[in-house]
């Protein structure tokens, strides 16, 4: 898996003046171009496209210093369409455009070649169980936030902040099955070409009833498996939102038979009321038979 993982990011260095291929990186870890998407995001703390353009400047950047070339020329060999283009990008990475960084020698920004490398021998242990689940409903307020791979989502944080108690106690009103309780359901906003920088979240309870009160929406989830992740006592949301790299760094690798599938993750969360910042609780990720 590491050794088709790094050949797949062959590719982005390969081909810097061209969209990245997501889809032929996938086939050359032989997984789906969705759960490549997920897995690199939650490994490498930024989605592929992201990667492949900071790549992308970082060494049009060294050209731009090196003045040896004109920056139309800089600007067509890193696949830009025009210098304007060009220069919008190199503005939102290094902070400068591309002719005052050659004017100033200005200090740039650099994005390194990302290598993965297996640095944990198995000794994490974490327990998961396989769920066949029938349809269901999940329903409660939601809102597009960013998405946010390490420390706290602030526009997350908002949202919920924001909900009063009425709402809360119509969301747990709902829930008559598995995952019990009030859910933070997340599901990544589908960007056609390129990838998404939102995920659509809602606050919800997974829920057999047709009914959907005023101010919340619902989404219909087909029937299905799902890794459930049980954690206890993790710190929020530091140690929770590792789950994430520990599904998609150990779990699926050594479990080959599953791959991530199409659909919302959803948290199930209790806080510890004693001791702050502590919580236990459940990931559920939907999974998809291999063979």
């Amino acid at each position: 898996m590491l050794d088709r993982l790094n050949e797949a990011l062959e590719r982005v260095e390969r081909n810097l003046d061209e969209p990245v291929d997501v889809a032929a990186m996938a086939r050359t870890v032989l997984v789906s171009e969705h759960h490549f998407r997920r897995m690199f995001s939650v490994l490498a703390g930024m989605p592929i496209s992201e990667y492949a353009r900071r790549r992308r400047l970082t060494l049009a950047g060294a050209e731009v210093l090196r003045g040896e070339a004109t920056l139309l020329d800089i600007a067509v060999r890193y696949g830009y369409g025009s210098a304007e283009a060009f220069a919008r990008a190199f503005r939102a990475m290094h902070g400068v455009g591309p002719g005052q960084a050659r004017r100033e020698g200005a200090a740039l920004d650099s994005q390194s070649r990302l290598t993965f490398h297996l640095t944990v021998e198995g000794n994490t242990t974490m327990r998961y169980r396989i769920v066949e689940k029938e349809a269901f409903r999940l329903t409660g307020p939601g809102a597009r936030v960013p998405i946010v791979c390490e420390g706290e989502n602030e526009t997350m944080t908002a949202f919920v902040k924001g909900i009063d108690d009425a709402t809360w106690r119509r969301i747990d009103a709902l829930s008559d099955q598995e995952p019990r309780g009030i859910l933070g359901v997340t599901s990544k906003v589908k960007v056609a070409g390129g990838e998404a920088e939102e995920t659509d979240f809602l606050q919800a309870a997974a829920t057999s009833s047709d009914e959907v009160p005023e101010g919340m929406e619902s989404l219909e989830i087909p029937a299905g498996t799902w890794a459930v992740f049980p954690f206890e006592r993790y710190s929020f949301p530091e140690e929770i939102q590792r789950i994430w790299a520990y599904a998609f760094g150990e779990w699926f690798p050594s479990n080959p038979a599953y791959l991530h599938a199409e659909g919302p993750d959803m948290l199930r969360v209790e806080y510890e009321g004693h001791e702050e910042g502590l919580a236990s609780g459940e990931l559920w990720m939907p999974v998809r038979r291999t063979a």
